[in-house]
């Protein structure tokens, strides 16, 4: 094979493939060259002047390499990797790098192996990064714990690049054992970050670790920091999370080096994919803040695959994979066509789901449970969760006793509640939310991160208690109940937290409950199921609710 790619490289025979006139986009010197790309054997050997066995005019559309979606939970599509993996694809990313903490979560060693293989089945590059943190913290009951001996069994796997996103700052820095032994373990692969408004000489100790990359940044000020700490920044755009408009202002204004910078999703949507892709878009907006169109393309392509360590893929050059996309413009960046390994997208056959173990298709196990778990005790005052909008992040609120006297439930404040699902355990906890909005009714998810127990949010106990009910009846998913009725619901079946539809199928499905939400009253600036799955991750800053009670992340210790 190589033979035959180094003499259609000289065109001493023609290439399989050739596609004319292009305006080529190159990485490595930041240039715009008009050429045509010649492919042999699903490679690139050539740009240039070439003729081909097969031969596509491309009237002198824009060519870049496959977009690289540097950091993303395909479980938050919502839907099987295969399934995701093709979306993915007609949006022009060729080429993903997940992380499966939220199945692991569920399904620990199982899950993994279970996803490994479904890996198998993707249309495009899929690679993994080992979970490091089932679960995230000990404040919290998941289905699974992975150590590091149970990681260091996949080290070898060729889909797998390294530790996933090491989620337990304190633990990192206070120098748990077992943390030590997982970033050890992993010392010579890439390790995934995830440090939101760690700052300093914390920062230094997190990066001394060995941490590689971060995708938590939500300011210029905090991105620029880990840059500067030797971080790889990964800058998200996803469904709930929006830091880009932030982070690449401050990089226009300040015209910093991008070439440790890449885009990410992080959790986006099937629904919102289906509309404007993943990368694409991110490219598209940060052209539109004012970032040079070569730049964006190297955040989306060389970049990405340099953090990772990723060799042959990311740009149009000779001995490159030939994962390549067509677009029309930057400012529209309509994806004109797409090629996989040469390969061009309509001659690529939509995935088929594989099968996946017993356990993971039937892991909602609720033990007993009644109204009273959603009681709260009277107290002087409240800690509150404040959802800051278009964030992860959330704000710590108090409130008065006398506020619940007179009605909270007139007002913004709800009740969100946290009930161990995983081994029938008697571990719930129940507090107050504000800014969620819902004027009456209750919303429950078995997505609820990272343990995904059930979460569920509403003003009123019975609701609660019946969208819970539902929740195990039709193993796991989204619902909505409102005086005792079902307003809508949509199962994910695979681990309460993936269906096993195909796109088509399901993306009405999710944009169906989700209009119901809002038309619930949910607040329209944030996603209704997004938003509220991150309620119970006690990670983020500042405060979250788990099942076993409300949590102070800025102090990492439970609160009243």
């Amino acid at each position: 094979m190589l033979e035959r790619l180094i003499e259609t490289a000289q065109e001493r025979e023609k290439p399989d493939l050739v596609l004319k006139n292009g305006k080529i986009i190159n990485v490595f010197t930041g240039e715009i060259v008009e050429g045509d790309v010649a492919v042999t054997n699903g490679i690139i050997v050539g740009v240039g002047k070439y003729d081909g066995k097969f031969e596509k005019d491309l009237k002198g559309k824009y060519v870049s390499s496959g977009f690289i979606n540097a950091h993303l939970h395909v479980e938050s599509s919502m839907v099987t990797p295969p399934v995701y993996s093709y979306e993915e694809l007609k949006w022009g990313a060729t080429t993903v790098i997940t992380d499966p903490h939220e199945i692991a979560n569920v399904g620990g060693m199982e899950a993994l192996e279970n996803i490994l293989r479904a890996a198998e089945k993707c249309p495009i590059n899929y690679y993994v990064m080992l979970p490091s943190c089932v679960p995230a913290t000990p404040f919290e009951h998941s289905g699974a714990i992975l150590k590091a001996d149970d990681l260091l069994k996949f080290h070898d796997n060729p889909n797998v690049l390294g530790l996933g996103e090491l989620m337990n700052v304190v633990g990192t820095l206070d120098c748990y054992p077992e943390i030590i032994k997982k970033i050890q373990g992993f010392s010579d692969k890439i390790i995934d970050g995830h440090s939101p408004m760690v700052t300093g000489k914390a920062l230094n100790g997190y990066a001394t670790a060995g941490v590689n990359t971060d995708h938590e940044s939500i300011t210029y000020e905090e991105a620029v920091e880990k840059l500067r700490c030797g971080m790889a920044v990964l800058v998200r755009e996803g469904s709930a999370s929006k830091n880009l408009t932030a982070i690449i202002n401050g990089v226009v204004k300040n015209s910093i080096d991008t070439s440790r910078m890449a885009f990410c999703t992080d959790d986006k949507h099937l629904a919102d994919i289906r509309k404007e892709g993943t990368v694409r878009a991110n490219i598209k907006k940060a052209v539109k803040l004012g970032l040079s169109p070569v730049k964006a393309i190297q955040m989306a392509t060389i970049n990405a695959a340099n953090i990772y360590g990723l060799k042959k893929i990311g740009a149009i050059a000779c001995g490159y994979k030939a994962d390549i996309v067509v677009f029309d413009d930057f400012e529209n960046m309509n994806i004109e066509a797409v090629y996989k390994d040469g390969i061009p997208l309509e001659d690529i056959p939509k995935p088929v789901n594989t099968e996946y173990s017993k356990k993971l298709m039937s892991s909602v196990n609720v033990g007993y449970i009644d109204e009273k778990a959603f009681d709260i005790p009277i107290k002087y005052k409240y800690s509150v969760i404040g959802i800051i909008e278009n964030q992860i992040a959330t704000t710590k609120l108090e409130m008065s006793h006398r506020r619940v006297e007179k009605g909270l439930f007139e007002g913004t404040v709800r009740k969100i509640a946290v009930i161990e699902r995983h081994h029938a355990r008697d571990f719930h906890a129940c507090a107050y939310i504000d800014g969620y909005g819902l004027e009456h009714g209750a919303i429950a998810t078995t997505v609820a991160h990272d343990s995904h127990n059930i979460i569920v949010i509403g003003d009123n106990n019975s609701d609660m208690l019946k969208a819970v009910e539902i929740l195990k009846n039709i193993n796991g998913g989204y619902v909505i109940v409102k005086d005792g009725e079902i307003i809508g619901k949509l199962p994910l079946e695979l681990g309460g937290l993936m269906s096993m539809k195909s796109a088509d199928e399901f993306i009405p499905e999710l944009d169906e409950i989700i209009q119901k939400a809002y038309e619930m009253g949910v607040n329209k600036n944030i996603d209704p199921f997004i938003t509220l799955s991150f309620m119970a991750l006690p990670v983020i800053p500042e405060i979250r609710i788990t099942d076993c009670g409300l949590f102070d992340v800025t102090k990492f210790e439970f609160t009243e």
